[in-house]
């Protein structure tokens, strides 16, 4: 193993990341292995897989971010939106699902038109361009059941058989386990999946794709990388011809360090990214950098999002296996014979020991029926809607005006409301969950709402064509300052209705190769 590198402070050279999950932690990686050298700084400390453990509320404190922040609109006040904030980021925590966005999602403004209240534009970026990047991305992240593995899919636990049924018994056809970034089988020196059931609290035996045990440690091996954990970026600085120049941050003892940059690329996740630049003034950006056009923390998508909890005849044990692997896709796809745009998948999800269900099917419920239900937890079946939530440039991140965190300054405001499409699609989503159980024999079926405090953050400083609609070019690369990159899911123009990470790293991938271009080129 190679000595971990060291960069000066001075070091002008480097390109700093700041983040170091799906994003960041993949474009270190593949730029170091093309001889670049990167400075990664991460707020939160570096685990190992001897510290994750099969305790969800143990590891809920451990990976997420709960430094202080603000909600409004439908949000919670506290914690309004959910990241993690440690080396590897939320590819710690994600459920591992791994799905490719649908051609027409990258068009969603020319496929569904002018609709009130959206911000929709398409992306720069086009379906087509981006399928050899998601063809690496799979094959980097190991994912089962895509071709570029040869991995077989998953087995399904019981959660998704009993979707399976009903989903059948309803017509859909489009019933499996999803392609997912979990070993089906030994692959890339790392185990199969033991279907041990808490794969959003942190694979503790390495099975699940993550940044902390794939790239990172592959990037320091090169030499060329280096990843201070517990560095948090408070400030990215620009010179007198308006190129970043350096990142200042706050080190593990609160010391302020500034490293000097050749390029910089941030990959915060989409409610840190925009903070980071709306906190970065200057006298030629006066209201934070890249941030010309007004569109720096505004287009703020989280998905739409529900759930659907049922007590079936029979033992079900959902909190077995693998947390999310089944899903119906049929209802994923953009049909315009419906009252809504765009589409929504179910998918598999457990509900969290008798008490996650008590709080999740029915909060605040009370009397001896729901005790029942309670007491038949063994034979609850549960899952998640997730749908294509539509940009609304009211749903933001700025800045607080009151509330400040440990260093002074101002925290993430994270502001959302649901689009009327969202409600319309949730309503569809219901009446799809609850005929599903009824079609297994379900006695009681919960629904719940949203939005819930999802990972699924996206779109605060989005890729455009027109440097007036957005604030990246189609590589994530800053319409106002070439050597200063966006490279989470900010980019996002819109936010399909798949799950988000395969086309963050397939995004980093791309942007990696453009990136090291451009410094030979000494463009940037």
């Amino acid at each position: 193993m190679t000595t971990p590198a060291r960069f000066d402070l001075n070091d002008g050279s480097v390109v700093v990341i700041v983040g170091s999950g799906a994003g960041g932690g993949v474009l270190g990686n593949e730029l170091a292995q093309k001889g670049i050298k990167v400075v990664c700084l991460e707020a939160g400390k570096r685990l190992t897989l001897e510290d994750i453990s099969n305790d969800t509320d143990e590891m809920f404190k451990k990976l997420s971010w709960l430094d202080p922040r603000v909600g409004s609109g439908e949000l919670d006040p506290k914690i309004p939106a959910w990241i993690c904030k440690t080396v590897g980021g939320t590819t710690l925590h994600w459920a591992g699902v791994a799905l490719r966005l649908q051609a027409h999602e990258w068009r969603a403004r020319a496929t569904y038109g002018d609709i009130p209240g959206a911000s929709l534009i398409d992306w720069p970026t086009t379906h087509e361009e981006m399928q050899p990047w998601y063809d690496q991305a799979e094959k980097r992240m190991g994912v089962s059941g895509s071709s570029q593995t040869g991995m077989p899919r998953l087995p399904g636990n019981n959660n998704f058989k009993v979707m399976a049924y009903g989903a059948r018994k309803l017509g859909y056809r489009d019933v499996h386990i999803a392609t997912m970034a979990i070993n089906s089988k030994v692959y890339d020196e790392r185990p199969a999946c033991l279907q041990i059931g808490f794969c959003m609290s942190g694979c503790a035996i390495g099975a699940k794709w993550s940044t902390l045990y794939t790239d990172i440690p592959r990037a320091e091996d090169t030499g060329n990388f280096e990843i201070r954990p517990e560095c948090q970026a408070v400030r990215v600085e620009i010179d007198g011809a308006g190129r970043v120049n350096g990142v200042v941050y706050k080190d593990a003892q609160g010391v302020e360090q500034r490293q000097a940059a050749r390029v910089v690329c941030v990959a915060a996740n989409a409610i840190e990214t925009p903070r980071l630049l709306l906190l970065s003034t200057s006298k030629k950006f006066p209201d934070g950098l890249a941030n010309s056009s007004g569109q720096v923390g505004h287009n703020f998508m989280k998905h739409m999002t529900g759930a659907a909890y049922a007590v079936t005849p029979g033992e079900v044990h959902a909190d077995r296996g693998t947390q999310m692997a089944g899903i119906v896709m049929d209802e994923g796809r953009h049909q315009t014979n419906r009252p809504f745009v765009g589409g929504f998948l179910l998918q598999t999800l457990p509900p969290r020991a008798p008490l996650g269900f008590a709080k999740s099917a029915k909060p605040g419920a009370w009397g001896r029926q729901f005790a029942r239900d309670i007491e038949a937890y063994r034979d609850v079946a549960s899952l998640w809607i997730v749908g294509e939530d539509l940009p609304q440039r009211t749903n933001s991140v700025t800045l607080d005006p009151n509330v400040r965190d440990r260093y002074g300054l101002p925290v993430a405001h994270v502001h959302y409301v649901d689009h009327p499409n969202d409600a319309t699609m949730r309503k569809r989503a219901w009446e799809v969950s609850r005929a599903l159980y009824e079609a297994v024999g379900a006695t009681t079926v919960y629904t719940r709402g949203g939005p819930f405090r999802s990972t699924h953050n996206m779109g605060t400083c989005r890729q455009s064509a027109r440097p007036s609609d957005g604030v990246c070019n189609t590589y994530g690369q800053t319409h106002d300052v070439r050597n200063l990159f966006i490279s989470d899911g900010s980019q996002f123009s819109s936010s399909g209705t798949e799950n988000p990470t395969l086309t963050i790293v397939a995004l980093a991938m791309r942007q990696a190769e453009y990136i090291a271009k451009q410094m030979v080129r000494r463009e940037v």
